[in-house]
């Protein structure tokens, strides 16, 4: 594998828009090759036998069953809006005819 230069940090800064200093370059370009080196161990790893996996804890949904109930709140619910007409929040006129 190649080593990351200063030049290919150069153009993907380029490419997406970003102002490096020298100093971010050599930084981000040996961050790069470190993360590079250890994607190549990685790469060493048997994973023949291994099921694919979309996260490392198994996420199981909790369902419950679903119950009608009852509620006779209207009048509390409209009373907290500004303004009411019958069993209808009255708002605004928005649109000129």
């Amino acid at each position: 594998m190649t080593k990351i230069t200063r030049e290919e940090v150069k153009k993907v800064a380029y490419l997406a828009r970003l102002e490096l200093n020298e100093h971010e370059i050599n930084n981000h370009a040996e961050q790069l090759e470190k993360i590079m080196e250890y994607i190549k161990q990685l790469e060493k790893i048997d994973t023949y036998d291994v099921p694919c996996t979309t996260r490392a804890i198994e996420v199981v949904n909790v369902f419950r069953k679903d119950e009608k109930k009852n509620s006779d709140c209207t009048e509390e619910l409209l009373d907290l809006g500004p303004s009411r007409e019958d069993k209808y929040f009255k708002v605004p006129k928005i649109i000129n005819e």
